[in-house]
């Protein structure tokens, strides 16, 4: 297999992970590779997996949609109903779209609110990760970092006129960001932040203060929740941390492992995806082959409904809590200059001595001891991606006692040079 992906594949892999390791099954929260060896999973598809792999009740309710046909291009119960139940969970959610990728929602939130407010910039966030259009890969990894409000585009093959439509600020420095809002506010169709960005929560007062001067000047303010969506709280990170945005985006969880995303807001913008309501001058196509796809929708229903259960958020918490201070402790005893960043159901170590509020601080992280340390993980029987231990349901206590000693092990090696 790693033959063929070398002849067939750009760098012998899909472009998420390096093609080193080719995945044959998952159960619960263990993934196996080709050659049969056994990791704990904390990569979970890079997020979907909340409930862990082939979970019985996600898999029984796809396999019962599956006969009665995968897809329509039209209205279908599952999907309807999936549309129901986000609108009951999320705070800002009267209306949903759905979509097939997190990037696709990004992309149609920013169009949607450009378009709601007649203004063509967009204010994100520097490290801020909108998925892979144009627009998000503006200063998302900026390896020479300048003035953080004129982005840097991420990728060639971006047009350089895009670099005059979106405009930078800093992650969690509100006076920074305010002062930015405030000056473009004219030209402003929105501002989009991930509330929880890649590994870094927000500082207090940080997201209340961006929901006041964009609701004071009118801007319609996005979470991208596509990680954070169903994760910190069945609501997601709005009801986690208490903020309402206007528009929110979604993926991952609500999909139950399929390909399925939304984009959910007031209803007074998402109006404009109704010719019948917007008009024919403001009305916004958005059309997907696979949107509202019934064997994704039914497994997201699946998967919201084992969420919705009491206690299902709690014993998730706990176990990363759990994970948390192991860590923790196993670095404090090895004697690295480190730290625990994120929240329970997603965190990693950061090699940095100075805590990290934003991305600039991630920088001065010692990213060479980090993919070291990967490697050992790796090596030893954990999966993970470069960043972020995805925390599931599935995983116990034998997952974590099993976790802790190859944190252990790893570091051991790792200091050992």
């Amino acid at each position: 297999m790693l033959e063929t992906a070398r002849r067939v594949l750009p760098g012998g892999s899909f472009g998420n992970l390096a093609g080193d390791v080719v995945l044959a099954r998952g159960a619960g929260g263990h993934v196996w590779d080709e050659d049969g060896r056994e990791y704990i999973d904390y990569l979970l598809g890079s997020g979907p997996m909340l409930l862990g792999h082939a979970h019985p009740e996600v898999t029984a309710a796809a396999q019962a949609q599956i006969p009665l046909g995968t897809t329509f291009f039209g209205n279908n119960r599952r999907g309807i109903l999936l549309a129901e139940a986000i609108v009951d969970a999320v705070p800002c959610a009267e209306q949903v779209r759905f979509l097939s990728s997190g990037t696709e929602a990004d992309l149609y939130a920013m169009r949607l609110a450009r378009a709601f407010r007649g203004r063509e910039k967009i204010l994100k966030f520097e490290g801020g990760y909108h998925g892979m259009s144009d627009y998000a890969l503006m200063s998302l990894a900026p390896k020479r970092p300048g003035n953080s409000a004129r982005p840097i585009p991420d990728s060639p093959g971006i047009p350089a006129s895009v670099v005059e439509e979106v405009i930078v600020a800093p992650f969690n420095d509100l006076a920074a960001a305010t002062a930015l809002i405030e000056r473009h506010a004219e030209e402003l169709g929105g501002v989009i932040v991930e509330p929880f960005q890649r590994l870094i929560p927000p500082i207090p007062g940080f997201l209340q203060g961006l929901r006041d001067v964009t609701a004071r000047l009118g801007i319609p303010l996005i979470f991208d929740e596509v990680v954070t969506g169903f994760r910190f709280a069945y609501g997601g990170a709005q009801e986690y941390y208490g903020v309402t945005p206007d528009l929110c985006t979604l993926g991952k969880i609500c999909g139950g492992g399929f390909p399925l995303a939304a984009i959910a807001g007031r209803a007074e913008i998402m109006a404009l995806f109704d010719r019948a309501t917007a008009g024919e001058d403001r009305f916004l196509p958005q059309i997907g082959t696979l949107s509202g796809n019934p064997v994704a929708a039914a497994a997201g229903l699946a998967t919201l409904a084992v969420l919705r259960r009491p206690g299902s958020y709690d014993a998730l918490f706990a176990t990363g809590r759990q994970l948390m201070a192991s860590l923790s402790e196993e670095i404090q005893r090895a004697g690295f200059a480190a730290q625990i960043l994120g929240e329970p159901p997603l965190f990693d170590v950061v090699f940095a001595a100075e805590p990290v509020v934003d991305y600039r601080g991630t920088l001065n992280a010692d990213a060479a001891l980090m993919k070291r340390f990967n490697t050992l993980l790796r090596q030893r029987g954990i999966l993970k991606g470069d960043s972020k231990y995805y925390v599931s349901c599935a995983h116990d206590a034998d997952d974590i006692a099993a976790t802790r000693e190859i944190w252990a092990s790893a570091l051991k090696a790792l200091k050992a040079g």
